[in-house]
């Protein structure tokens, strides 16, 4: 590979990694990154947010509630399985988020659910969200709209822990 082959394809690569993580919020020792969402077909009432918190502080925390302009309301779902049946239910008392480890909420795993929608959510659209925590208090973020069925947004790492936290 010559030379200015090889600096094109760094500073793109550069690029792309520095535009995922453009978006990163945090409060205290609470991070946030990757916050997307889905477009939705005309007419849906419901939508979903996804993204990582990362704990960075020594204690744990809990991420209690959110809150949007878009929507309703928005809570806090999980994904589980109950007698061979996949059911979807609201978090009761939160997401915790231990001292130095990451939550991921993310396709199949836990999620935000934005209810009572007041338009239809269109790719390219930016969703405010407000996320509150127990310690760290409110984290604002902008969930990017992607297109129907997106998995992640372009130049995140792929997550393949079912939502379950780990370290960093």
């Amino acid at each position: 590979m010559r030379m200015t082959s090889r600096f094109f394809a760094i500073a793109l690569l550069t690029a792309a990694l520095a535009s995922g993580l453009a978006h990163a919020q945090s409060s205290g020792s609470i991070s946030v990154e990757g916050a997307f969402s889905r477009a939705t077909p005309g007419g849906a009432k419901v939508g979903v947010g996804y993204l990582t918190i990362a704990n960075n502080g020594s204690t744990a925390d809990r991420l209690l509630a959110a809150s949007s302009p878009a929507a309703g309301r928005v809570e806090v779902h999980e994904m589980a399985t109950e007698g061979g049946v996949m059911k979807m239910r609201a978090l009761a008392g939160g997401l915790p988020i231990e001292p130095g480890k990451t939550a991921a909420l993310k396709p199949g795993g836990n999620h935000l659910m934005l209810i009572d929608l007041k338009a239809p959510l269109k790719a390219g659209d930016k969703v405010p969200v407000t996320l509150t925590f127990e310690k760290a208090g409110k984290v604002d973020v902008t969930l990017d709209v992607l297109g129907i069925g997106a998995q992640q947004p372009a130049g995140m790492p792929m997550q393949h822990d079912g939502g379950a936290m780990h370290k960093m």
